[in-house]
């Protein structure tokens, strides 16, 4: 085990990967950059990391943790490229996750295609079980119906990772508990996830279709987390390996394999953290984070030194940005928006319109954008910056990588500037237009839904695009202020370095509150500190600094959505029930406007944020 102190945080991007190194002993921050390997994306990292080590004259035992942050999980299932998986549930509820909420994401779609699932109807088999909302056993775990259930979906249907979703679980596991042991006796080594386990929360098509999203990346995070241990290995490290999780916090890699589904912002998280602890170092209390990188753009509200979180998430949806168009999961993530609109977005001339565009697709690592010349023809948002002047061609990557502008202004002259009628300075001139208005467009929109408005608040731009656009962006927000941070191009890596140990815990008790058993939510509180402590203390935590947040989800009996009220302690009692019904109507007018004080409210779920603190260095690197 190594006993150096020095931490690496490292960025994969789809274009580049970033690195920053700490070492608080001899007061030394040092960043590096360079292209990511798509084949294999801890290639990158491992030579990224041998590079910085020999330019600071370390050894590999010096360093103290890597902490790592990856998009493999959002881009698996956006690209369907998971396991074979197979789900046993309760017997009726086979078709659950496929019925859904049984609405339409666009009303008026005569042709609307729904969400596919992750798992096929033929690999969805059921169970006799049946336990009530209420913990009472309702009819027995049928455990010869497990056993051949798995039997079929392992040695029939090549199932490489399986899911258990049974009702009412999220109240009382032990049937999901029991099949999951009976699975384990037969395939010890099968990747299992129970719905129980990976999200204990109320409403059944969500907390199944969760599940059965973790067991569907977790074979391929094993694979990869494994690689990457092995390789840091065989270069000398000794360490510890730390994990991004969506709500910005880390985590051990071993809670990582068992939770893959809390990874999927893991990569894009990083930013706001950033951009969280820019704004404490400059006062800032109202932020807007832009991180523009080389395949998307991600913005954020940072208030009081804090991202926005929220505690559900769409991923592969239909349509990009239509709310229903995708797989509902139920993880806490730092609430932000992702556009692709980065240095590597593809521009184009649309067939049937003839109207110039950008993105979504993008050019990545390879082949890239024409002017790295690596075999792109088609122009991207980064050739249009260099035509504009925007990049010193001589001086790219640190004088490493020589741009070709003639390569690019002839890409442009065959496939854009002809087809609208126009020379290549306007074509390029035309695309980064595009390309800000978008992202000006997309923050405008997240602010609007929060009830916000741009001019009150401050942009930190980073990332390899986004300080060039920064200037455009501003003026099409009207936002006085923009603070370009040094290192801007490797920020988001510093994300992962002052990133606390962190981790948010749900446990679903529906009741009113004038009839709530006390006894029972203190019982789940302590549960919740125990295994949060437990996680944090792994994740290298000092015990007695973890400070715990809880909260409830809240609503009028009959709504069907609910708001987050913060709770005045871990204990609570009777006693504090006329504070959490001030809390409510506070939280509830916030967000409505008006409070209906005389009708009845029930919690849903009960939330323990368990908060670390993280980094509070790094200051004379990238503030100024």
């Amino acid at each position: 085990m190594s006993s150096g102190i020095a931490r690496v945080g490292v960025d994969v991007d789809g274009t580049f990967t970033d690195l920053v190194l700490h070492d608080p002993r001899r007061d030394l921050v040092h960043t590096g950059k360079l292209p990511t390997t798509p084949d294999d994306p801890s290639a990158a990292i491992i030579a990224g990391l041998a590079r910085l080590l020999r330019e600071v004259d370390m050894q590999p035992s010096d360093l103290h943790s890597v902490i790592h942050g990856t998009t493999l999980v959002t881009n698996t299932i956006i690209e369907r490229t998971g396991a074979t998986v197979g789900l046993l549930t309760t017997d009726g509820f086979r078709d659950s996750i496929e019925i859904g909420r049984e609405t339409r994401y666009d009303l008026y779609d005569l042709f609307l295609g729904p969400p596919p699932t992750l798992v096929p109807r033929h690999r969805r088999l059921e169970v006799p079980e049946r336990v009530s909302a209420d913990d009472e056993v309702l009819l027995k775990l049928d455990e010869d119906a497990v056993a051949r259930a798995a039997r079929q979906l392992v040695e029939q249907e090549g199932c490489e990772a399986l899911a258990i979703a049974f009702m009412h679980s999220y109240r009382a596991p032990a049937h999901e508990q029991r099949a999951g042991g009976i699975v384990r006796a037969l395939y010890p080594d099968l990747p299992l996830s129970l719905s129980a386990d990976v999200a204990s929360e109320i409403r059944e098509f969500e907390r199944s279709s969760t599940a059965c999203a973790n067991a569907y990346v977790q074979p391929l995070m094993h694979r990869y987390l494994d690689r990457l241990e092995r390789s840091l290995a065989e270069l000398g490290f000794g360490g510890h390996l730390y994990v991004m999780l969506s709500g910005g916090g880390i985590t051990t890699v071993r809670e990582a394999k068992a939770f893959p589904i809390r990874l999927i912002e893991s990569g894009p998280v990083a930013g706001a953290m950033a951009a969280s602890f820019l704004a404490n170092l400059t006062g800032l209390d109202r932020v807007v984070s832009f991180d523009m990188g080389g395949t998307t753009a991600k913005m954020c509200l940072v208030e009081d030194g804090a991202p926005d979180h929220k505690f559900d998430f769409e991923a592969g949806r239909v349509r990009r940005f239509q709310k229903g168009s995708g797989l509902p999961l139920k993880v806490s993530v730092v609430d932000m928006i992702e556009i692709g609109a980065g240095g590597g977005s593809l521009a184009h001339v649309d067939s049937a319109s003839g109207l110039l565009k950008v993105g979504p697709r993008s050019a990545g690592a390879k082949p890239g954008p024409v002017c790295y010349g690596r075999g792109g023809t088609q122009p991207t948002v980064t050739d249009a910056d260099l035509v504009l002047g925007r990049l010193d061609p001589a001086y790219f990557l640190g004088g490493e990588m020589a741009l070709d502008p003639d390569r690019v202004r002839r890409a442009f002259d065959a496939t854009i500037a002809p087809r609208i009628g126009v020379d290549v300075e306007t074509a390029a001139l035309g695309v980064q237009r595009i390309v800000d208005e978008m992202m000006a467009a997309a923050t405008r929109m997240h602010l609007a839904e929060k009830g916000k408005g741009t001019r009150k608040y401050t942009l930190i731009a980073f990332g390899g695009a986004g300080p060039m656009h920064a200037h455009n962006l501003v003026r099409l927000l009207k936002v006085d202020r923009v603070v370009v941070p040094l290192g801007a191009g490797v920020a988001s890596a510093l994300g992962f370095l002052v990133a606390p140990p962190a981790t948010d815990m749900v446990s679903s008790y529906v009741t009113r509150l004038e009839r709530a058993d006390w006894a029972h939510i203190d019982v789940l509180f302590e549960g919740m500190r125990a295994r949060g402590e437990r996680l944090l203390t792994e994740a290298g935590a000092e015990p007695s600094r973890i400070a715990y947040r809880p909260s409830a989800e809240v609503r009028h009996v009959g709504q069907g959505f609910e708001v987050p009220v913060a709770l005045p302690g871990l204990t609570l009692s009777a006693v504090d029930l006329p504070a959490i019904r001030a809390a409510f109507f506070d939280s509830y007018r916030l967000r409505f406007g008006r409070t209906l004080e005389e009708s009845p409210f029930e919690v849903l779920s009960w939330r323990l944020s368990c908060r670390a603190p993280g980094l509070a260095a790094c200051r004379t690197e990238f503030v100024d």
